[in-house]
């Protein structure tokens, strides 16, 4: 019996101090594209980092559905991003509009501004994008 309280107490500890852990990462947070049409929330997923889209406006919806028949607001967009070192990510970049995924990176660039970078294989072919912070 003592020992499962001691192994229910170490697993909240656990799950407290990852989420915790959470709350800090400046990478965390709701983001929004340069155009203002798109909004994603970085966030944990297991021992990565994902981006999924909270907000769309109508326009970003419609591109979407060129490129996919899945809805855009719910989709991820940054997949199994995996942290380089503070602040800086790198995993796969979803693209709606054409239905694609590319090698990319995430920088976090001071405290309300997110470079989002992505390429095709080899590093050719790169566009980036600066996200602002949303509050929330």
């Amino acid at each position: 019996m003592a020992l499962a309280r001691t192994v229910i107490a170490c697993t909240i500890l656990l799950t407290a101090t990852a989420a915790e852990a959470a709350k800090l990462d400046r990478s965390y947070g709701i983001w929004q594209n340069p155009g203002g049409s798109v909004q994603v929330r970085a966030e944990p997923c297991g021992q990565a980092m994902c981006g999924v889209v909270v907000w769309a406006s109508d326009k970003a919806i419609a591109d979407a559905r060129k490129g996919s028949d899945q809805p855009l607001v719910g989709s991820t967009l940054f997949r199994d991003f995996r942290k380089v070192r503070d602040g800086v990510w790198r995993g796969r970049v979803y693209v709606p509009d054409i239905g694609k995924t590319f090698s990319g990176t995430i920088t976090v660039r001071g405290k309300d501004r997110l470079e989002g970078k992505g390429c095709l294989v080899g590093g050719i072919g790169c566009r980036s994008q600066m996200w602002t912070r949303l509050p929330g």
